[in-house]
Formats: structure tokens, C-alpha cells, sequence
């Protein structure tokens, strides 16, 4: 097998799951084909009967799956496991990574999911801070630069507002929206700066609302639509330009992807409160430096970017440098673990 190894990324329907997979492979810096995996309806059979196997796809996901075989495999989600387990089979000297955690490790080579998921049980899944995210200096610079003349009258410090919205677990408000604008206009009004503010797909119309009445400092406020999900997104832009962020406690990966630009940020909790998962992810941020409540200080300095992909990266290369497959601790899978 040749160095690096020829590595694929398993691309399914679940764009989150997808941008953890490319994180990772971006992260290695190694050459990789993005294999498109698409579902038909065996796909929603439990991964105990499909097994390794390619009985949940498409005809045409299938054929894509050809010679040569793959030395690395990295995918993200429950689906995805059975395609990487399939391949296995195939070129039985491949190294599998999963991102999240798939019901079993069995058959694969490392697992690797945020420790908020709390799965401290079991010693085979490697942990990280957050999910991996593909947040770069590089691409913070240029999403700056390019929304740069978007913000030339609005004065230092820029504080981007990032808005999420309800979830299953719990409410965001009008009233939290409410809340939200008056406290963060306290703060940049506080050091004569603006607000960088853009809604999510979760934010109803209520909370657009309320915290365009409230915000009564200066301020740029990007209204989420469908038409504004693609390439005029200013969502990165708003981070890269920042000089600190303020999130909103209902988005693991907005909240992981605020503590990446490497700038202070402060978490605003919704009456409801959060999660539980949630509540674990924000604690262990807190105790890292990453993340404050919004109305505490303002930090002097803060922790490098917050990079779980790297470090997901970086125990794939650690494996790599021995055999094929090697068992290290808190990292792989036994191959003979059952569900």
C-alpha cells in the first residue's frame, strides 16, 4: 500500500456529517476522492442486519464503490459505517475511522466522537473537544476580507451574534430574543463598539423580530432565508471579523465553530436552559477558557482555536506510522468487540 495511503471520504445526504468527514481529511493534507453515498429504502434496516454491506444503497452509490481500493476510509454517521465495514472486506488492510458514534465499533479502526456524547464506558473511542469542523485561519481571512466592505462603518470592537433558534430539547423565545439584543447592545455599547448579528435556520420570525426592535446599537443584522444558505452566507465572514462572538446555547457545532476563530466568546442561555449534552459540551468549554456567560468579563487572552478535526487528524497519522491496523490505547477498536 502506498504512502499516503489512497483515503476516501463517505459523502451521505446529512451535510453536518459530511463537513465532519472533509474536516478530517482536510486536516491530513493528504490527496482524497469524496465517494457520494446515497440511500434506498433498505437503508433505514438497524446496521446489526445490514451488517458490512451495501444492500442500503442506491444502484448508482454502488457502481461509484470500485477498484482501487481505498488504504483509508473516513466517514461520518450510523449509515455510513456499513459502507466503510463493506469496504473492509474488500481491502482488508484499509484503516477505517468513524466520526460519531455508529451503535458498535466492531470491524472498525478508530472511532472517534465529542466527549459530550458521554460514551466514558468505553476505552475505544477517542474523544474530542466539540465535532470537527473545517473553521481555518485561512478561510476566517478571506470570508473577512471579502465582507470587509459590509462593515466599514461599523466601530471596534465587532461582536458577531450568532443566533440559533428551538430545538427538540428545548425553546429559544422571543422573549430570549428579547433578552438576547438588550444584553449584547449592553455590551458593545459598554466599549463603543457594533454587533455582527445573523439568525439560523431555527430562528423563527418572532425572534428576527425582537431582536431587530431591540438592538439599538450600531449593528449589521444578516435574516437567514434558503436563498441566503449558499454562497452569500456571511456566517464566516461574521467570525473572521469579529473581535469577540456571542452564541447562543443551542447548536453544538456553532458553538464548537464560535470557540475556532480564536476570539472571546460568551454563551447566551435561553430561559429554558439547554440540553443535557449540551449542558456537558458548554461546562467542559468553560473549564478550558473557551467559553464565558455573556455578562461576564471580557477575557485578556484566550486559548488557541478550538480544532478537534486536528487532533482526530493527528491520532489517525499516529496509528499510520505502524502497521496497518495496530491497536493503540483510548484510540481503536478491538475487532472482535460485538454490539
Amino acid at each position: 500500500m502506498g504512502w499516503p495511503p489512497r483515503t476516501w471520504v463517505l459523502a451521505d445526504d446529512r451535510p453536518g456529517n459530511v463537513n465532519q468527514a472533509l474536516a478530517v481529511a482536510e486536516a491530513l493534507a493528504w490527496p482524497f476522492l469524496v465517494k457520494t453515498i446515497r440511500y434506498g429504502p433498505l437503508a433505514r434496516l438497524p446496521n446489526g442486519l445490514l451488517g458490512g454491506s451495501v444492500l442500503g444503497l442506491t444502484a448508482a452509490a454502488r457502481a461509484d464503490l470500485a477498484p482501487p481500493w481505498p488504504g483509508l476510509v473516513i466517514a461520518a454517521g450510523r449509515r455510513t459505517a456499513t459502507v466503510a465495514r463493506w469496504l473492509k472486506r474488500r481491502q482488508p488492510a484499509a484503516f477505517l475511522v468513524q466520526l460519531m458514534w455508529p451503535g458498535s465499533a466492531r470491524g472498525l479502526d478508530l472511532v472517534a466522537v465529542p466527549a459530550h456524547d458521554d460514551l466514558r464506558g468505553r476505552p475505544e473511542v477517542l474523544r474530542t473537544a466539540g465535532a470537527p469542523h473545517r473553521i481555518t485561519p485561512e478561510r476566517l481571512m478571506r470570508a473577512a476580507s471579502a465582507l470587509a466592505p459590509r462593515l466599514a462603518d461599523l466601530p471596534r470592537p465587532r461582536i458577531a451574534c450568532l443566533i440559533g433558534g428551538s430545538n427538540r430539547a428545548v425553546r429559544f423565545t422571543a422573549t430570549d430574543a428579547l433578552t438576547l439584543a438588550r444584553q449584547a447592545s449592553a455590551l458593545a455599547r459598554n466599549r463603543a463598539g457594533s454587533l455582527l448579528v445573523t439568525t439560523s435556520r431555527r430562528t423563527d420570525d418572532a425572534c428576527t423580530a425582537a431582536l431587530a426592535d431591540a438592538i439599538d446599537v450600531p449593528r449589521l443584522l444578516h435574516r437567514w432565508s434558503p436563498q441566503s444558505a449558499g454562497p452569500d452566507n456571511p456566517y464566516l465572514g461574521l467570525l473572521g471579523a469579529a473581535d469577540a462572538i456571542i452564541v447562543t446555547a443551542d447548536s453544538a457545532s456553532m458553538c464548537t465553530e464560535a470557540c475556532a476563530a480564536g476570539r472571546p466568546v460568551f454563551l447566551f442561555r435561553p430561559a429554558a436552559g439547554a440540553s443535557p449534552k449540551l449542558t456537558r459540551l458548554h461546562a467542559a468549554l468553560e473549564a478550558a477558557g473557551y467559553l464565558r456567560p455573556l455578562g461576564a468579563a471580557w477575557p485578556e487572552r484566550c486559548p488557541p482555536p478550538l480544532d478537534p478535526a486536528t487532533a482526530v487528524a493527528d491520532a489517525i497519522r499516529a496509528q499510520l506510522a505502524g502497521p496497518i491496523g495496530a491497536p493503540a490505547p483510548q484510540a481503536v477498536a478491538s475487532a472482535a468487540e460485538t454490539p
